[in-house]
């Protein structure tokens, strides 16, 4: 699935580093950090209907993020957020929008690695468009499993929402190969860890598996499912699962915040046969779709 251009982000407004610019001028330095070494952290939002999805939750893992990587000066969560709202209320943007939030190491006296180059701060972005869903989630998805394994933290912990994307970039060249929409990432034992950009899970006679969170991200939307399923007393487990058990599985989904909970439907060719007849997929998507409400941050505009 190949995202479009949609022409009323023609003239959208983008916050970098404390102003609002137009999209023709909204750039930074070349010597910025994220242009030097991708040294950046960043989080995807969705706007509701008035309201940001799990705003502060999003807001607490940027955080976590920057400051794992040694990020100083970062902003507060208020001074976030008010360029979020100041940037969507600049754009008429209420609902049906994505937010593509950025904090840069910022600005280097001189290009280099070694972050003492970076006087000035951290440079925060806020680029909200006009997005529909990456992923259709009743239509579902075809994926292949990728020959690049996904990062776990002997070498680059997966916790860091970092701007350094090789790693899944290449997992995804080889999924637009295979003609399919995404790939599988394995961890460095062959068990599954996720899709090149959303969480994994997988249904087996009433039950809901996903992989340990060793060599993925602890992606926002997982966790709601996995709250969903124990509120709703389904029973779930996070192992280490194989691709043989994916393969076999009743139901298979992806999720996160541009996909919601979506379907996979055929993995290496292998189509997802319900056997069980239980559909715990259906249960679950309505359930999160009440949640949107209660969990979104209301617009003061």
């Amino acid at each position: 699935m190949l995202q479009a251009y949609n022409p009323k982000n023609a003239d959208i407004k983008i916050h970098v580093g404390g102003k609002l610019l137009s999209r023709n001028d909204a750039k930074v330095s070349v010597f910025d950090s994220s242009v030097q070494g991708g040294d950046a952290v960043w989080e995807g939002l969705r706007v509701y209907n008035g309201g940001i999805f799990c705003l502060d939750k999003h807001l607490d893992r940027l955080e976590a993020s920057a400051h794992t990587l040694a990020f100083v000066n970062i902003p507060s969560k208020q001074e976030i957020k008010k360029a979020i709202f100041e940037t969507l209320e600049a754009n008429g943007m209420r609902d049906e929008a994505h937010i593509r939030l950025t904090l840069t190491r910022g600005e280097k006296v001189t290009s280099g690695m070694d972050p003492r180059l970076n006087t000035k701060g951290c440079c925060l972005i806020v680029l909200a468009e006009w997005k529909p869903l990456v992923y259709n989630n009743e239509q579902g998805i075809r994926v292949i499993t990728s020959s690049q394994r996904r990062n776990n933290p002997q070498f680059l912990d997966s916790k860091i929402h970092h701007n350094n994307l090789l790693n899944n970039i290449l997992a995804k060249i080889q999924a637009n190969v295979a003609g399919v929409d995404a790939a599988i990432m394995l961890d460095h034992n062959g068990f599954v860890a996720e899709l090149n950009d959303t969480n994994l899970f997988m249904v087996k006679d009433g039950n809901v598996f996903t992989p340990f969170a060793d060599a993925c991200l602890h992606g926002i939307t997982r966790g709601l499912v996995l709250e969903l399923c124990n509120t709703h007393k389904i029973p779930f487990e996070e192992r280490n699962l194989s691709l043989t058990e994916f393969y076999t599985a009743d139901e298979v989904f992806a999720t996160g915040t541009m996909g919601e909970l979506t379907p996979v439907h055929e993995i290496d060719g292998r189509k997802i046969i319900n056997r069980s007849g239980i559909q715990l997929l259906r249960k679950l998507q309505h359930h999160f779709h009440d949640l949107i409400p209660l969990y979104a941050e209301k617009l003061p505009f």
